[in-house]
């Protein structure tokens, strides 16, 4: 019985931090590790360790988000139900969650190599100081995609053990990436942050702008990703795949419109995890079968 508590706890926690939504980043993280392959031989306890570096940030940054907006979360109705300000959880076991697996993740790094290491609490403050930004900048969508930015650049140096123009090129698409889908997202909650004075694109510039803005960074991120298909020599499957991808992030656009958002959680959740998933199998293709 004791055991089945622990399960059913352990389920709740990943309920809480929507563990299904690590599809956005680790793929972009595993793609930039192949990518990396190509000047530096990667090992599979190489990729095992990333995959934890990944689960590890990723779920301290979600718990820790939930500790700082449980108030927010319990004001607004789309997200009164959520774990903390329901009950499920409690704000000690959300502390010693966020703890766990920022420690877990500061080790991975360290089992990396040594920048990893010593860089790891630059990232944790990153990821972590994202969950702030909504109390006093627009820009909060872009600092989110900067968190998750960090995740092929990571890959890269855990691989490489340095910095190199390709991660930077691929953190900066999946920046704009993020910042346009988090956009998308944001329009839902338009009406709650104008009340209680939370800061959005969508607040600053309306939906309808919003949108548009969101469209101009999905396309700079494609054209990011392009470009990268130059920097390292990437050929037919990548650019297969890129073709793929332009055509789900215009299917993606066409689900949301400022009077309509009610097919939002489709482009949000589905279109996006496909569109990563993509992306690491193209990039895995052309790197091994060509």
């Amino acid at each position: 019985m004791h055991l089945k508590r622990w399960w059913e706890r352990l389920i709740e926690f990943g309920h809480m931090i929507k563990f299904s939504h690590s599809v956005f980043a680790l793929p972009f993280a595993l793609a930039a590790a192949v990518l990396a392959h190509k000047q530096h031989p990667i090992t599979w306890g190489k990729v095992w360790w990333i995959v934890v570096a990944m689960v590890g940030a990723r779920s301290a940054a979600m718990g820790f988000n939930r500790l700082v907006d449980r108030d927010i979360d319990a004001a607004n109705p789309r997200t009164k139900n959520r774990h903390l300000p329901s009950g499920k959880l409690s704000v000690a076991e959300a502390r010693w969650f966020v703890a766990l697996f920022s420690v877990l993740f500061i080790y991975a790094a360290y089992r990396l190599n040594s920048l990893c290491f010593y860089l790891s609490p630059v990232a944790l403050g990153v990821v972590f100081f994202y969950s702030f930004t909504k109390r006093f900048t627009a820009f909060s969508h872009y600092i989110l995609g900067l968190a998750l930015s960090l995740a092929p650049i990571g890959a890269w140096l855990a691989v490489t053990g340095s910095f190199a123009l390709p991660p930077i090129i691929l953190g900066a698409a999946v920046l704009f990436w993020v910042a346009g889908f988090d956009i998308f997202y944001a329009c839902q909650d338009y009406e709650f942050d104008r009340k209680v004075g939370l800061y959005s694109v969508p607040r600053a510039l309306g939906i309808r702008k919003a949108l548009l803005l969101a469209r101009v960074s999905h396309v700079v991120s494609f054209v990011l990703l392009l470009s990268l298909s130059e920097l390292i020599n990437l050929y037919f499957v990548y650019m297969a795949g890129l073709i793929v991808i332009a055509a789900l992030l215009v299917y993606e656009h066409s689900l949301v419109r400022a009077d309509d958002l009610s097919r939002l959680d489709m482009a949000f959740f589905k279109m996006n995890g496909i569109i990563s998933v993509i992306f690491f199998v193209a990039v895995l293709g052309d790197t091994f079968l060509l």
